[in-house]
């Protein structure tokens, strides 16, 4: 097995030998959005490194894991009031992922996984893994990291530090970030999360919802109506390098036996 793990590094050459139809490729993806006024805005870049975890791991256990190059920008949603982001419509992310997986897929390379980092993508993964599950019997699995994150984190630093990290700006992404690429975390603008959003008269009860009497209701508000700091509902200060550490762990276990276990034996209808 060749050392390159990223697709982008393989020649040409190195790509028709090692590129075959029982390798494994992750296609990494993410967003440019506010992640708090803290964080950089690029998380697709922790979903790409998460990926190579991932791979790395997996190719500890003897699958041919590869990594193609990360999708940086995320499907459109109510964080595109982020001054300087850059998002994608949802018929634009699912063309860029449709010829994807068609390229790969002409090329029998056909064992792929996405590692997702955005919750915008989620609609776009969905429509296009089933297309191609019905036209061509591809079954290609989406791990989107910050929901099994949620999930993990009780576990790892328990229960109440973990819900009150949890959020948008906090855990997981910045304690993520504290690990990955510290100096890009600005440690001096990191702070708890604002409460008692209101618009129209009415409590802002999360990024795309208002409370009318004790119910919550969908409705068109820009993240930043909901907080001024893109942190919401957490205490980022609670975030810390060790946590990144032992979730990125955690994670990477987690995508590697899933690479290992099914992905590389084959999923397709």
């Amino acid at each position: 097995m060749i050392d390159k793990i990223r697709m982008a590094e393989l020649t040409s050459q190195e790509a028709r030998e090692e590129l075959t139809s029982e390798a494994v490729v992750l296609l990494p993806m993410g967003s440019l959005e506010d992640q708090g006024i803290h964080a950089p805005m690029g998380d697709y870049m922790a979903a790409d490194l998460m990926a190579m975890e991932i791979a790395k791991t997996a190719r500890a256990d003897g699958v041919a894991t590869f990594v193609a190059p990360v999708i940086p920008f995320g499907g459109k949603d109510y964080f595109e009031s982020s001054h300087g982001g850059i998002s994608i419509s949802h018929a634009t992310l699912c063309g860029i992922l449709d010829d994807m997986f068609g390229c790969l897929d002409r090329h029998g390379i056909r064992k792929l996984m996405i590692v997702n980092g955005h919750g915008g993508n989620v609609p776009a993964i969905t429509e296009v893994a089933l297309r191609w599950r019905q036209k061509a019997g591809l079954f290609v699995p989406s791990m989107y990291l910050w929901q099994v994150a949620y999930g993990e984190l009780p576990g790892l630093i328990g229960a109440d530090k973990a819900k009150a990290s949890s959020g948008h700006g906090g855990d997981p992404l910045t304690s993520v970030g504290l690990h990955f690429y510290p100096d890009l975390i600005r440690k001096d603008l990191v702070r708890e999360a604002p409460t008692g959003s209101t618009i129209k008269g009415l409590d802002i009860g999360g990024f795309s919802s208002i409370v009318y009497d004790g119910a919550k209701i969908q409705a068109p508000i820009e993240a930043l109506e909901a907080t001024e700091t893109g942190a919401y509902g957490c205490n980022p200060t609670l975030c810390s390098a060790e946590t990144g550490d032992v979730l990125i762990k955690r994670l990477a276990q987690i995508g590697a036996g899933l690479v290992r276990d099914h992905v590389a034996k084959g999923l397709h209808d």
